[in-house]
């Protein structure tokens, strides 16, 4: 029998020790340390009762590799299409992480029980008649989708080579247990070897496997750091619990782009794919209301029109607060030094509290533009034209900058309806007969005439 040995890893980050100490010299937390076994028992392929034979990898010409794209499997759902570049690439394993009740399993169910293909979607947490009352409330008729309820990789992998899926689903990773380590479930050493067997398993069929995450309280997936090299595609479900609205986004991707962006919508049915964003992130109202701006700015190759409030009011525990949600705050503090230095607004005794609508965060300086709008408009109490909109950076010195792409921007604020949009006088633009009045401006002090 062979001897048993063991090491001990840092269950934050999962750095390696030979003996126990009290701090990670890598994450430098404390008390995270902790003793595992790692002697592995004699190991047989997953598929030795499988008469597939392995492809052996040969060494090519550069310049003989086939370039042409992969075929992907189309999982019918627009947003989780564009977020993956397209749809699933064969033999790719995929990692979705989210905070717990966020969605992550309702989302990969509902895929499963809409895909063409033959899927088999295993679960760890959950029980067969669990699953099944969630899938009658998502929709009530597939034949397509199989559910298998077991943390054992062995045994998933017996039920896998007899029904032959065209994709795995896992919920969640750190449920699986592998007799081949000792250790418990979700420990570092069996997050590793879990996720080894199935990426073996993965490259070597062409399925795909989609494996769902925990995350830690610091949000980010739990386990070793490791995980999330070895996997091709990480994605991020956001959101707040107290917004309908979910965020999909690809920190990772191997087949395709990490800007892009998918929104749904949570419902009692499950989540619904929102198409176009702009409307939902725009509030319906009847009356003008000061401190309220939309900018047009840009989530990957999607334009989004979304709506900047801001509140100015005299501080009253004489220190100014300064607030914001959704975006930068320091760059909210930049914006308002630029006011009153080159707009000789006086703000410094002023509370300023800003919110991007729709519990999402934005990045892009686009909208900058914009938030000085709603910030003077409060300021103010004079309300902007329901019909005008904002896409600029704004410099230091108080110069408005051009951005990106700025025509399909104006292009977006066109179809929604919107009648003036203010963009850098330095972007060219080659629009021409646009139904949009586009306002060119320079310096801040131009934005004033037509805000105040």
């Amino acid at each position: 029998m062979a001897k048993v040995k063991t090491t001990f890893f840092c269950q934050n980050c999962g750095s390696q020790y030979a003996k126990w100490q009290g701090q990670c010299t890598a994450c430098k937390e404390w008390n995270t340390i902790a003793e595992e076994v790692i002697q592995k028992a004699e190991k047989s392929d997953w598929k030795a009762s499988s008469s597939a034979t392995k492809r052996i990898s040969r060494p090519l010409k550069i310049n003989d590799i086939d370039v042409s794209e992969e075929a992907r499997l189309n999982t019918l759902d627009e947003e989780f299409n564009r977020v993956l570049g397209g749809g699933i690439v064969s033999g790719s394993l995929t990692l979705l992480g989210g905070e717990p009740g966020i969605g992550k399993s309702t989302l990969l169910l509902q895929i499963s029980l809409k895909l063409p293909y033959k899927t088999l979607y295993v679960s760890g947490e959950e029980s067969q008649k669990q699953i099944k009352m969630r899938a009658e409330r998502i929709n009530p008729t597939s034949n397509n989708c199989y559910i298998l309820t077991e943390t054992k990789t062995q045994n998933i992998f017996k039920q896998i080579q007899e029904l032959e899926p065209d994709i795995v689903v896992v919920d969640s990773i750190q449920t699986l247990h592998s007799d081949y380590i000792e250790s418990s479930s979700g420990s570092i050493s069996q997050i590793k070897e879990c996720t080894t067997e199935l990426i073996k398993f993965a490259k070597e069929t062409a399925t795909p496997v989609i494996l769902i995450g925990h995350i830690t309280k610091d949000g980010n997936i739990a386990g070793p750091k490791i995980l999330e090299h070895m996997v091709d595609t990480v994605l991020q479900f956001e959101g707040d619990r107290n917004h309908v609205f979910r965020i999909l986004r690809a920190n990772k991707n191997r087949f395709g782009s990490t800007n892009e962006l998918g929104i749904y919508e949570m419902q009692g049915s499950g989540l619904r794919e929102v198409s176009n964003p702009s409307e939902i992130l725009i509030s319906k109202k009847d009356e003008e209301l000061s401190g309220n701006a939309v900018a047009a700015t840009l989530e990957g190759m999607r334009p989004l029109m979304i709506e900047v409030q801001a509140l100015v009011s005299t501080a009253v525990y004489g220190t100014p607060q300064r607030s914001a949600t959704g975006f930068n705050a320091k760059r909210l503090n930049m914006l308002l030094a630029v006011l009153e230095k080159r707009a000789g607004f006086r703000l410094g005794a002023k509370d300023v509290f800003l919110n991007i609508t729709g519990g999402i965060t934005v990045d892009d300086p686009a909208i900058d533009l914009a938030v000085v709008a709603a910030i003077l408009s409060s300021n103010e109490d004079e309300a902007l034209q329901k019909d005008f909109c904002f896409a600029a950076e704004v410099g230091l010195s108080g110069e408005i900058r051009p951005v990106q792409r700025v025509e399909q921007r104006i292009l977006e604020a066109e179809k929604l309806g919107f009648s003036t949009i203010f963009v850098s006088k330095y972007n060219k633009i080659s629009l021409k007969n646009t139904a949009i009045k586009i306002q060119l401006i320079s310096k801040i002090e131009d934005l004033v005439g037509f805000v105040v």
